[in-house]
């Protein structure tokens, strides 16, 4: 099986290599599989609250031209952080056929779109609260 990676940050505050040391993690995931790692999309500090990202769109438009068998992930949450976002990529990736293997998480289900989109939905809500530091 063919196998795209994902990997996000989404702040100036995290470091860059965060994207190296999720691909190293979820290229372990493909090896272990038996699979072959076909491209890795990224975003370097962008926001999993928004869609209109580069990597992710660019990923949307190769599940489409059936560029790869299997999506990969650190967590559900680098791929999208909102609750809607992450339905409608789930719902695109099932109609292509393509399954959505996480390292934190395995393969995901229904289930986790609900749970884990509710948890995000949840962070970023508290985020927006935090006072600004200096």
């Amino acid at each position: 099986m063919r196998a795209a990676i994902y990997a996000r940050y989404s702040t100036d505050l995290q470091s860059d290599a965060s994207i190296e040391d999720q691909h190293r993690l979820c290229l372990r995931l493909i090896n272990g599989n038996k699979w072959k790692e076909a491209e890795t999309y990224t975003d370097r500090g962008l926001s999993g609250a928004s869609h209109l990202r580069p990597g992710y769109q660019r990923l949307l438009e190769d599940a489409r031209c059936n560029l790869f068998d299997v999506v990969v992930a650190e967590g559900l949450d680098r791929i999208s952080r909102d609750q809607e976002h992450i339905a409608a990529f789930f719902k695109q990736m099932r109609f292509q056929g393509i399954p959505i293997v996480t390292v934190a998480e395995g393969e995901i289900s229904e289930l986790h779109i609900g749970l884990k989109g509710t948890m995000s939905s949840l962070f970023l809500k508290d985020l927006a609260q935090r006072p600004i530091a200096d």
